[in-house]
């Protein structure tokens, strides 16, 4: 287990949990979201967000393994041979969308397909698996935003994105299942993520973990 990815919030950590083989990436690919959500929550400038978010995209697809040594998350993912994270350019987009004037569909399809796509370790996936993706970051975004009305325009448009019918799920794709599903539910009700994981969130993971949904 690599120090650097031992502090995950729970939902993050939980889910990894469920990548089998695959936990010790999953946690670093979460670990590197959260990375660019603090570099997202704490610039001001444009400009500035744009040139730490495009100096994380240089040293993360540095072929030499020379960028951004040093840096123990991505020396962390080197050692993994986890570099560069599939979907990298769509998760980086996604969270400048954040930055300046709000892009809230750049920002769903940008991060929830990027960060997909580097959990499932594929640059190709099914568009359902895209719009499940932008479904999750929506509702995750709503539980992070300040502002409540921006939070209630993540949950509406983020119906959008929700499939109507069952989705063709494999193994390999169970932590992904799980967020959709516990991000699906609230988002059918209308409700905003929670701040931290309750009770009756945990007990859901554990119910979609057994049982698929």
């Amino acid at each position: 287990m690599h120090a650097v990815s031992d502090d995950l919030a729970p939902l993050p950590s939980l889910l990894s949990a469920y990548a089998g083989p695959g936990a010790a990436r999953h946690r670093l690919v979460w670990a590197l979201d959260a990375r660019f959500a603090r570099l997202v929550a704490t610039t001001s400038e444009p400009i500035i967000g744009q040139m730490r978010l495009a100096w994380w995209n240089d040293a993360l697809t540095d072929e030499n393994g020379v960028k951004g040594q040093g840096e123990p998350l991505i020396d962390a993912m080197r050692q993994l041979a986890a570099l560069p994270p599939h979907g990298l350019a769509q998760w980086l987009d996604g969270w400048e969308a954040l930055i300046g004037e709000l892009d809230l569909s750049g920002y769903a399809e940008g991060r929830g397909s990027g960060l997909f796509r580097a959990l499932a370790g594929q640059e190709d996936i099914p568009p359902w698996l895209d719009r499940a993706g932008a479904a999750w970051a929506l509702w995750d975004l709503s539980g992070h935003h300040a502002d409540p009305d921006i939070a209630g325009k993540a949950i509406d448009l983020a119906r959008t994105y929700i499939s109507g019918g069952s989705l063709p799920w494999t193994k390999q794709w169970r932590p992904l299942q799980i967020a959709y599903h516990l991000a699906r539910h609230d988002i059918e009700k209308g409700r905003r993520a929670p701040a931290g994981l309750t009770p009756a969130h945990y007990w859901r993971l554990v119910r979609i973990g057994l049982f698929g949904r």
